[in-house]
């Protein structure tokens, strides 16, 4: 799945607030944003389209009821679906030590990883 820019920030938005959030929220709550106000159905629909996002029921905005949104996956699970949709598919063991060369983990992140790591042995 390949998101635009713009449809990342609405989904760093809905990642960020861990909850579902309506059209005006979603216009609100970002402090900078690239997209136009009046371009959010079409970021929305394109987002529903490629199942980044789902819808999450109504909820009372002002006078109205209206849609609210929810990110149908998690940001680390977006970013393994782009991973998988390149041409070049690095190995696990290859991405881990990038990633550690790029970032050393705290002992708190090292030690879940070990308990995975160790899930996936058993």
């Amino acid at each position: 799945m390949y998101l635009t820019k713009n449809e990342l920030e609405i989904m760093d938005v809905l990642w960020e607030q861990k909850r579902p959030l309506s059209r005006g929220e979603l216009l609100a709550l970002p402090e900078k944003k690239t997209w136009m106000d009046s371009s959010i159905h079409i970021l929305l629909n394109s987002l529903l389209r490629k199942g980044a996002i789902r819808e999450a029921g109504y909820a009372k905005c002002g006078k109205t009821s209206g849609r609210v949104y929810e990110a149908a996956l998690s940001c680390a699970e977006y970013y393994v679906t782009t991973l998988d949709s390149t041409r070049m598919q690095p190995g696990a063991a290859e991405l881990m030590e990038a990633y550690l060369a790029a970032k050393p983990l705290d002992e708190a992140n090292r030690q879940k990883i070990l308990a995975l790591l160790s899930e996936t042995r058993e």
